[in-house]
C-alpha cells in the first residue's frame, strides 16, 4: 500500500508540472497581454512595466522564474488588482468556492444515491420509470441553465432567496442547488444500476430468502457493493463540481476561484490564472487520490492489485 501511495504521488506531481507548464505557455501564446487596454500606453511606460513584472525577458528564463516561485509558495503579484497578490486573493476565494462545491457534492451523493436506491427497489414499476425518467430529465440542464432560472424563480419571482453575494448561508443555498443538479441525476443513475446488480449477488439472494428485514438487506448488503460504482465517479465529480463553480460563481456574484480565474484569463492577467490553476489541479489530483484510496478499502479485488503493487 505504502508504494502505491508513493507511486500515485510521483505520478501527481509530475501531472502537476505538466499542467502548469502547458497553461504557463498557452496563456502567453494568447493575443494580447496585461497591459493592452483601448487606450495603448506609451511605449517607456508600458516598457518599465514589462520590466517590473520581467516579462521583458526571454520565455524559457521567465518559465524558470515561475517554477521557482512555486517552488518557494510564492504565486506572485496580481497583474490588475495591483493592492493584491495571488496568494492573497487565493486565500480569500477558496474557502468559497470550496464551500459551494462541498455541499453541492454532498449534496448530490446524498439525494443522487436515495433516488437511485429507491427506483431500483422499486424496480420495473412506476417509481422506477418516474425516477429514472427525472435523473435523465436532470441530465440535460447544466448549471449555465439552471442557475439563471433559479435566480429568477426564487430570487427574483418568489424573493425567497437572494440572488448574489455571499454574507448568510442562505446566499448559498441557489448556487449549491444550480451546482449538484445535474450530479444528483448521475449518482442517481449509477447508484440504481449498482442496486440492481447488487440484489442479483447470490449473497443478497441468500440473505433475503432468509428472511432478513428490507433495511438490513439494504444497509448492510446491498448499499456497500453498489456503491462502489458511485464511488468510482466521485473523484471525476468533485473535479467537475470545483471546475464548474466557475460558472456558478459568475451568475452569483461569489467571489471564488472560478470567478477570479473568469476575470484573471478576461484581463490576460497571467499569475491570477496560473495561480487557479495550480490550486484546481492541485485539488482535483487529491481529491482522484483520496477516491482511490477509499475505492481499494470498498473494493477486495482493487485492494488486492493495491498490496500486490507492494510485492
Amino acid at each position: 500500500m505504502t508504494r502505491f501511495i508513493f507511486r500515485r504521488l510521483a505520478f501527481a506531481l509530475v501531472t502537476l508540472w505538466l499542467v502548469v507548464s502547458a497553461a504557463f505557455f498557452l496563456i502567453r501564446a494568447a493575443p494580447g497581454g496585461p497591459f493592452d487596454g483601448e487606450r495603448r500606453l506609451p511605449p517607456a511606460i508600458e516598457k518599465n512595466l514589462l520590466a517590473s513584472y520581467h516579462l521583458d525577458e526571454p520565455l524559457p528564463v521567465q518559465y524558470w522564474r515561475y517554477l521557482r516561485m512555486v517552488g518557494s509558495g510564492d504565486l506572485g503579484p496580481s497583474f490588475k488588482q495591483k493592492d493584491f497578490t495571488v496568494n492573497e486573493l487565493i486565500r480569500a476565494g477558496l474557502p468559497i468556492s470550496l464551500g459551494v462545491g462541498i455541499s453541492a457534492f454532498l449534496l448530490a451523493l446524498l439525494f443522487g444515491t436515495l433516488l437511485g436506491t429507491l427506483a431500483a427497489l422499486g424496480h420495473n414499476t412506476f417509481r422506477d420509470r418516474f425516477l429514472s425518467g427525472l435523473a435523465s430529465l436532470g441530465l440535460a440542464f447544466p448549471p449555465l441553465i439552471v442557475a439563471p432560472v433559479l435566480v429568477l424563480v426564487f430570487a427574483v419571482g418568489l424573493a425567497w432567496l437572494p440572488a448574489g453575494g455571499h454574507t448568510s448561508p442562505q446566499h448559498y443555498v441557489l448556487p449549491t442547488i444550480a451546482l449538484s443538479l445535474p450530479y444528483i441525476a448521475a449518482f442517481a443513475r449509477l447508484s440504481r444500476v449498482g442496486c440492481l446488480e447488487a440484489l442479483r449477488l447470490p449473497h443478497v439472494t441468500t440473505a433475503r430468502s432468509k428472511g432478513l428485514s428490507r433495511r438490513r438487506l439494504v444497509f448492510q448488503h446491498v448499499l456497500p457493493s453498489a456503491i462502489v460504482p458511485v464511488l468510482s465517479y466521485s473523484g471525476p465529480a468533485a473535479a467537475a463540481l470545483l471546475a464548474g463553480s466557475m460558472v456558478v460563481e459568475e451568475v452569483f456574484s461569489l467571489p471564488g476561484l472560478g470567478r477570479y480565474f473568469v476575470q484573471g484569463a478576461i484581463n490576460r492577467d497571467y499569475t491570477l490564472v496560473m495561480g487557479t490553476v495550480l490550486v484546481y489541479a492541485a485539488l482535483i489530483l487529491a481529491l482522484n487520490l483520496l477516491v482511490d484510496l477509499l475505492y481499494g478499502r470498498l473494493d477486495p479485488r482493487v485492494r488486492s492489485e493495491m498490496v500486490a503493487s507492494n510485492d
